[in-house]
């Protein structure tokens, strides 16, 4: 049962990351509106498709919930009812979150597989919390921390619903961020937690502290990235889509990211040099100065190349990944019981 614990825990992560790297596609095509409402999309389970069904149509039925476009505002049918010949607005109420009333298409199908993925993510952590029951005599904590999960995947469906009710704030859609690193931070957990098996590993102090402070770095990297974003989505708005120059009106946000990416790439060198010296058996270490050597071109590429298509998800999804192995390597070098090295790298 454990074995099959860890297999589930692990398909769900896997599944958090393709919805931050779907959140990352809705940002970067700007769809983060196309469905306006939450948890429906336009009042619909499946969205529309064409303009025509979010006009008023005489002599249709209408069901409660359901929104139609009306002047430029949304509304919504107070009750089911079938319509008379003339829009009559007492069978309809304004939409009070937010006074976004755009449709276009592919925006609306981008946020809604967006949202479709959201929802398939949280099956395998359902999974595996009612495997955690049955392991609760031998593994009480893997119960605790997946109730966590839920909870958290629970309050990020709420954050999500707060972010379009705002029309995109800037703090919110961070908030979004964040938490999505939490629940993976919280899987990440949980399948280490699950393992049978356990690596040569030697523990180091001066490795484990050196290693937190990146992985906080990387975190701030993450939250900075995410305001940088937001400052050319405000420019695409201006000026239209990349019809500008970043490298002339870059924020001061950009140039504190571009400098962290210098310490954060100093202290993984170091972590990587102690690793071999000492031969202390982190052999993630690689995967993160991989990670580091694609986010670095990635980011010239935006930066000198202005934005290249896919660049931007790519980047972020990059940056969660390596924070997550960031994450799973301070929790095998946690355990204090394996030998220490025999010699302290200066």
């Amino acid at each position: 049962m454990k074995k099959r614990f860890r297999k589930t825990a692990k398909v769900a992560l896997v599944l958090i990351y393709l919805v931050i790297a779907a959140g990352a596609i809705v940002r970067m095509t700007g769809s983060g509106m196309g469905c306006p409402d939450w948890p429906k999309c336009f009042g619909y389970y499946i969205p529309p498709t064409d303009i025509a069904d979010l006009q008023f149509k005489p002599n249709h039925d209408y069901k409660k919930g359901v929104v139609i476009i009306v002047d430029e505002a949304l509304q919504v049918a107070k009750t089911d009812f079938v319509s008379d010949d003339e829009l009559n607005l007492n069978n309809w109420e304004p939409y009070t979150a937010h006074d976004y009333a755009i449709f276009n298409p592919v925006h609306t199908w981008v946020e809604y597989i967006n949202r479709l993925l959201g929802a398939l993510s949280g099956l395998p952590i359902l999974l595996f919390t009612i495997m955690a029951i049955w392991l609760w005599k031998d593994k009480k904590r893997f119960l605790m921390l997946s109730l966590l999960t839920v909870f958290g995947m629970g309050f990020q469906a709420w954050l999500g619903k707060t972010v379009v009710d705002s029309n995109l704030a800037p703090y919110k859609i961070t908030t979004h961020m964040v938490m999505a690193l939490v629940i993976v931070a919280l899987i990440l957990y949980l399948i280490y937690t699950a393992k049978t098996t356990f690596k040569n590993q030697i523990y180091d102090a001066r490795f484990r502290i050196i290693l937190i402070v990146a992985t906080v770095i990387s975190l701030i990297q993450i939250i900075l990235g995410t305001q940088v974003r937001q400052f050319v989505d405000v420019q695409n708005k201006l000026n239209g889509y990349l019809n500008w120059d970043f490298t002339a009106i870059a924020p001061n946000d950009f140039y504190i990211h571009r400098t962290l990416s210098i310490l954060i790439l100093v202290l993984n060198l170091t972590l990587f040099l102690r690793n071999r010296t000492l031969n202390l058996g982190y052999s993630k270490i690689n995967l993160v100065l991989v990670c580091i050597g694609l986010e670095i071109a990635t980011g010239i590429a935006m930066y000198y190349f202005n934005f290249p298509f896919s660049t931007q998800p790519i980047h972020l999804l990059i940056a969660a990944i390596m924070i997550g192995i960031q994450f799973y390597i301070i929790l095998e070098s946690s355990n204090k019981k394996v030998l220490k090295p025999v010699a302290s790298a200066s």
